[in-house]
């Protein structure tokens, strides 16, 4: 792929000038100004600049705004979704016996059933809860409302047990 040819770049003149008052006198945008007189963006706004003159940023503000709310509900989304993986992975965890398990020997699946999870399927299932709810209360701290700091000063301290649950349950594992 052959590199893009840079040329020189023209000097700005007094046509220019005339040209981006006239344009931005009719309410044109700086884009807008660039395209009809073949300049950069950049050199539009720096004559603006040199002219003292302003473009409205409403469309600009509008646009931002909509992608601060569309984000935001992206993260509601995924938030949501983390709390129902938490939610299902603790009831996996709280299953009362016996608990069908399916080991592969042999290249072919054997089932079976044990009176608990094995500990090193509890603790991954207890890492699995951890993550998801830490990493839910970080997706809600970006929408930094205040009066959720407390919850989620509540869910890092059950994360923090958790993690710890996890730890001992682990200790349990090299013991048995």
């Amino acid at each position: 792929m052959a590199a893009k040819k840079r040329r020189s770049p023209r000097p700005i003149t007094d046509e220019d000038r005339k040209h981006v008052r006239d344009l931005h006198a009719e309410g044109l945008g700086r884009n807008a100004i660039a395209t009809r007189i073949d300049r950069s963006p950049r050199t539009v706004s720096y004559l603006a600049e040199e002219m003292g003159l302003a473009f409205d940023r409403t469309a600009t503000a509008v646009a931002t705004e909509a992608r601060v709310i569309d984000s935001k509900a992206r993260r509601a989304a995924i938030i949501e979704g983390l709390y129902d993986v938490a939610e299902d992975d603790l009831a996996y965890l709280r299953q009362k016996a016996p608990v069908e398990l399916v080991e592969v020997s042999m290249g072919a699946p054997v089932r079976y059933n044990a009176p608990r999870l094995p500990a090193q399927d509890r603790k991954a299932l207890v890492t699995a809860v951890s993550s998801a709810t830490t990493a839910a209360a970080r997706l809600e701290a970006l929408d930094g409302d205040p009066e959720t700091n407390n919850a989620r000063s509540v869910l890092g301290a059950i994360a923090d047990g958790i993690r710890k649950l996890a730890d001992a349950q682990e200790d349990d594992v090299g013991e048995g």
